[in-house]
């Protein structure tokens, strides 16, 4: 084999590596929150607050992803977002609040950093597959997010961790992640770039269309923690334990993993991605209207369905970064934009979401919310889907 192959094909197995870990430490809290509120007394909106706090790091964070790789480079950078990812994850097992919340926002930087650079990476290494190696990357997402959301609570019960441990050891995949990450700091360079950092922001600004890329990432991000953090309360609330809550919201994941893989590859090869959209937006309102009835009928199909549209509407919000973009380095900068600003929406979801259920003592209003961000959702994804170039 080439040496040249061979490198790609480490650097393959890495980026699914890192993938898996960009999860793990927001999707395992979801089916603890019963368990932490009753440990440490915390209020719905300040768990919901928890939950919220990485993606507020995604959105302060990505967009100066550039200046990073600018003076450490991009694999320096991708090391350095390990390093945090990892310590931030140990850090809240420590039995304080403050490590509990500081823990998270290290982990957060990390996980934003990660998130910036990936599809930067792949337009640059592999530029003949980019909509299968976006669904293949971001559909690791979805297996860590998914095996972390389905055995947190048995870990913390079962095998008499505590909800700490459980959230702690993910930690260590994160710094077998960075081991397998090392090797390429080998060619790890300083990123010139074309142009100055506010001279980049100030063009991306005035583009409508890459305004429109961010608010399709932010309103799909949004719903996705929004559920993340809510649906086992919900469900529970219903009538099932937290494990079985736990499981279901598991089963969104892994649903959404099918979809992720799938989405990008149908997707990259339309002329535009207007009818991926559309099907993606009719299946989470068909979702949320049968989630809305208090009963748990058919709650895995609506549960399914849901899982479906946000997995594939997240592989498809990350390639609508790669196909508008012309090149990597354009790549990495509409992908801080637009993770920034995206993220920035989504994370005024979990809180909303929380204090609705808490001014109104019902999910009604809560998920009515959930319904006008889907219509947020098509308008912004069919001017997203255009077959165009951010300037």
């Amino acid at each position: 084999m080439r040496p040249e192959k061979t490198q790609k094909i480490i650097l393959l197995i890495a980026i699914i590596l890192i993938s898996i870990n960009l999860r793990p430490a927001i999707t395992a809290l979801g089916p603890l929150v019963p368990e932490i509120r009753l440990d440490t007394g915390l209020s719905n909106s300040a768990i919901g607050l928890l939950t919220t706090l990485p993606v507020l790091a995604f959105g302060v964070f990505s967009v100066f992803t550039p200046l990073l790789t600018r003076k450490i480079g991009t694999e320096g950078t991708m090391a350095f977002a390990l390093v945090l990812i990892s310590g931030g994850i140990f850090l809240r097992v420590h039995p304080a609040l403050l490590s509990l919340f500081g823990g998270t926002i290290l982990l957060g930087i990390g996980i934003a950093l990660g998130n910036v650079l990936l599809p930067g990476i792949i337009k640059k290494t592999f530029p003949e597959k980019i909509g299968l190696l976006t669904g293949l990357y971001s559909a690791m997402f979805g297996v860590g997010a998914t095996i972390a959301s389905g055995i947190s609570v048995p870990m913390s019960e079962d095998l008499g961790l505590g909800w700490r441990w459980s959230l702690g050891v993910w930690g260590f995949l994160a710094l077998f992640a960075l081991i397998c990450w090392l090797p390429q700091m080998r060619s790890n360079l300083p990123v010139t770039l074309r142009k100055g950092f506010r001279e980049s922001l100030r063009q991306l600004g005035s583009s409508r269309l890459a305004w429109f890329v961010s608010l399709f990432m932010g309103v799909q991000s949004l719903t996705f923690y929004t559920l993340i953090a809510w649906l086992p309360e919900i469900l529970t609330e219903r009538g099932l334990t937290a494990s079985e809550a736990g499981w279901l919201l598991a089963l969104m994941q892994a649903v959404g993993i099918v979809s992720t893989l799938i989405l990008p590859a149908w997707a990259s090869r339309l002329k535009n991605q207007r009818l991926p959209v559309a099907v993606l937006v009719i299946l989470e309102i068909v979702a949320l209207i049968g989630l809305s009835f208090p009963t748990l009928t058919l709650v895995s199909l609506w549960v399914s369905l849901m899982g479906f549209a946000l997995g594939g509407s997240f592989g498809l919000a990350l390639l609508l970064i790669v196909l508008r973009s012309r090149d990597s380095t354009s790549a990495n900068e509409l992908s801080g934009m637009s993770q920034s600003v995206g993220y920035g929406i989504a994370a005024t979801g979990p809180v909303l979401f929380g204090a609705f259920f808490d001014l109104f003592d019902s999910w009604l209003l809560p998920i009515g919310f959930l319904f006008v961000i889907a219509l947020l959702k098509l308008w912004s994804g069919f001017e997203a889907g255009k077959d165009q170039y951010v300037n």
